[in-house]
């Protein structure tokens, strides 16, 4: 019966206050009423609420304390009854002129043996025994109570009327001066309300004015104040910074990115066109230069293409869509088999292996394999012939420890920071005119680090350079 009760209920509000809650929503929506104005309205609604509550609740107290005292006089009344040796029928009563009338009559036969009450309470019940008679020409508040009597075996009731309408008029006439009083009050709050929401919400206000005026240009200056606030709109101010300050860096980041893949291609493009003209003017009857210029095209193509798959490799990494096929395998044979071809390309070199062990890995074989031919590849190019190149393969408690050492020309402790950012080449390396585009140790820390792995460099100017790549095994 509950459950019935419960779903017919719930039945009736979703057909009935649903329906009106949600045209009351679409209305308030379509006025596009301010945000301080709503909160305007939030304030004036609660202080109405509780300026009711308030009300609701003086008047209670104020008449149950004024009737206390006419409750003391009429237990006085009844005590005088009991003790003293007095005819209900002749009693007078003291406290008739202080506004307490009474009736006495016997409790089995109902016989009135005494009543001064002057009218019948006829008006509704207004709190616990508070009767109010509209009808009434003097609108009388009466409260009625009744008590029981023994005296001398004979049982009696007491009917008490205590006429509190005077009371009641001075608490009217009060409570209207409270509700002018309290209207006044809530007009003041809600003009200071007005100005604070103006002042709170201006961290909005300015963030709004800032994001119109955003564009590339001034990206590196527009930022909002946040000095002299200490709330969560300082909080949302320091997020739409920090948000700003990433968007200024990614922009600076593609811009470089831009700037250096074009100045990488400058130069093959140059080269191309230079032999392409070379062998529009003499290629075809020259064959010296003819073989000149197809071998150097040739090489600068396989530059270009090797710049373009690394270019895209970081493109598709930066997309989220560079997808690694893992997988269980022995990483021993892939470093032996770099090591065998590393020395068949540096035969000037001194191509070491102390240390191949075999390790399990999971990972992508392929991007593992082109990370570690990145070290290798920067030992051989940072270092001249006699010079020594150690390559290692250690499992160190189940982990796989690759160590590419080079007895090269080192790195200064200002390039340590920047080796792994992108086109990011060192001084000294341009200056010497080593080939490259700054790209691979960008590409294989992306490599290691898909792989949750971490790079360690130990490096010393003009002494070496050694790079220490571990990747832990699955746990």
């Amino acid at each position: 019966m509950k459950d019935k009760f419960v779903e017919g209920l719930r039945q009736f509000l979703l057909k009935t206050w649903v329906p009106l809650q949600k045209r009351k929503d679409a209305w308030l929506g379509r006025l596009r009423l301010s945000m301080s104005f709503r909160i305007n309205l939030n304030y004036m609604k609660l202080m109405i609420i509780n300026g009711v509550i308030f009300m609701a609740v003086f008047i209670v107290l104020y008449m149950d304390v004024q009737s206390e005292d006419y409750q003391e006089r009429a237990e006085a009344l009844l005590v005088s009854v009991q003790t003293g040796d007095m005819d209900l029928t002749t009693l007078e009563n003291p406290y008739q002129s202080k506004g307490v009338r009474v009736c006495f009559l016997e409790k089995e036969s109902g016989k009135v043996l005494y009543d001064d009450r002057d009218f019948q309470v006829e008006g509704f019940l207004f709190l616990k025994n508070i009767h109010i008679d509209p009808w009434d020409s003097e609108h009388r508040v009466v409260i009625q109570s009744t008590e029981e009597l023994l005296k001398q075996g004979v049982l009696y009731e007491a009917v008490f009327h205590y006429n509190l309408t005077p009371e009641y008029n001075q608490m009217l006439r009060l409570l209207l001066n409270m509700i002018l009083l309290y209207m006044i009050i809530v007009i003041c709050i809600l003009q200071e309300a007005k100005s604070q929401n103006a002042r709170l919400l201006k961290p909005i206000k300015e963030m709004s004015d800032t994001a119109n005026r955003l564009t590339m240009n001034n990206l590196h200056s527009e930022r909002l104040n946040i000095q002299g606030t200490n709330d969560e709109l300082r909080e949302l101010a320091e997020v739409f910074n920090d948000m700003l300050d990433r968007m200024e860096t990614s922009y600076e980041s593609q811009k470089q990115f831009v700037s250096d893949a074009s100045h990488e291609l400058r130069t093959p493009i140059a080269v191309v066109q230079g032999y392409a003209n070379m062998l529009k003017r003499w290629g075809s009857r020259n064959q010296e230069v003819l073989e000149e210029s197809v071998e150097a095209i040739s090489n600068e193509a396989a530059q270009m293409q090797d710049l373009v798959e690394k270019l895209l490799f970081l493109s598709r990494h930066d997309k989220k869509t560079l997808k690694l096929k893992k997988e269980y395998f022995n990483m021993r044979p892939i470093v032996e088999e770099m090591v065998k071809e590393t020395k068949l390309v540096s035969m000037n070199r001194n191509i070491e292996a102390p240390y191949l062990q075999n390790v399990r890995v999971y990972g992508d074989k392929q991007a593992l394999k082109q990370a570690i031919r990145v070290f290798i590849d920067n030992a051989q190019k940072y270092t001249e012939d006699g010079d020594t190149i150690r390559i290692s393969c250690q499992n160190v408690h189940g982990d796989c420890v690759l160590t590419v050492e080079d007895t090269g020309i080192g790195m200064k402790r200002r390039d340590l920071d920047n080796i792994f950012s992108r086109f990011y080449r060192a001084d000294d390396v341009r200056d010497k005119k080593i080939e490259g585009h700054g790209l691979g140790l960008s590409i294989a820390k992306l490599i290691i680090m898909a792989h949750t792995g971490r790079i360690k460099i130990r490096t010393q100017y003009t002494k070496g350079t050694s790079f220490i790549v571990t990747v832990p095994r699955i746990r």
